[in-house]
């Protein structure tokens, strides 16, 4: 059977068609839910082997980004989503669902703390919103399940304060010790991990584009993978064409296809 995954929606949150359909292309069974209609009955989450946050504009960002969202879902949701983290399951965030997940506290999340925020996801460096194209580069050592085998791939960005940045250096280095960093804003022709902008579109302290929990089924980050299911989607599809070096799909869709095949195997 498809594995079920369940997509929160309302409150400003926009991402949910195309979401859904990744999850669908990726051989998965996606279902829209409404934050309401969850809170009113937190344990439907067990019926599910996946979550995840969507991108967009929750609560218009008015008190800070994921943060009135972050908060319901702790108070109404807090033992619940600790019992489907420790089930194995899997939960994903996309751009303001990485806000969601890093006000929450679910990333990074080590040590077991999966509801005291750890590090924060700040107004970009450049000081507007930003919407173009970057790329990411994969790192091979980490455990998250989303993004093994993968390498490089461009994805479109779509954010005001997207810049991972914490004070504690100490953890820091523990969550890059333990592989929590499972992409980085990459120069395109080097595949070096970069701090320059437009390259890094928001000045996130050593190029992260995302996070994992140490497990690797906890995982969040800023560009848009949903928004990348067909050639058509990039930019200069066109140009791949005429060079011959369109690909067969949207390299976006690898990430949910990791997801439904870790899935399917447990």
């Amino acid at each position: 059977m498809n594995p079920k995954i369940l997509i929160i929606t309302g409150y400003g949150l926009n991402c949910e068609a195309e979401s859904h359909h990744a999850w669908t292309l990726a051989g998965a069974a996606p279902e829209l839910v409404h934050l309401n209609d969850l809170i009113e009955r937190p344990a439907r989450l067990h019926d599910y082997a996946g979550l995840m946050f969507i991108g967009g504009f929750s609560y218009g960002d008015h008190m800070g980004s994921g943060l009135a969202f972050g908060a319901r879902v702790r108070h109404h949701m807090q033992a619940d989503l600790a019992r489907f983290i420790a089930d194995g399951k899997l939960i994903l965030g996309v751009c303001n669902g990485f806000q969601i997940m890093t006000k929450l506290g679910l990333l990074p999340g080590l040590d077991g703390d999966y509801f005291t925020q750890k590090v924060a996801l700040m107004h970009n460096d450049c000081g507007a919103f930003q919407n173009f194209w970057v790329t990411l580069r994969f790192e091979e050592k980490s455990p998250c399940v989303f993004t093994r085998n993968l390498d490089l791939m461009p994805l479109p960005i779509r954010h005001g304060e997207g810049k991972v940045f914490t004070l504690d250096h100490a953890l820091l280095e523990r969550i890059e010790e333990l592989g929590c960093v499972p992409c980085r804003y990459a120069d395109p022709a080097t595949g070096a991990a970069t701090d320059k902008f437009p390259l890094n579109p928001n000045g996130s302290l050593n190029a992260i584009a995302g996070l994992c929990d140490p497990t690797g089924r906890v995982f969040g980050l800023m560009p848009h993978p949903e928004a990348y299911l067909f050639p058509e989607n990039h930019p200069q599809w066109d140009l791949q064409k005429l060079r011959g070096t369109l690909p067969a799909q949207g390299a976006g869709l690898k990430l949910f296809q990791n997801a439904v095949a870790f899935l399917k195997a447990t």
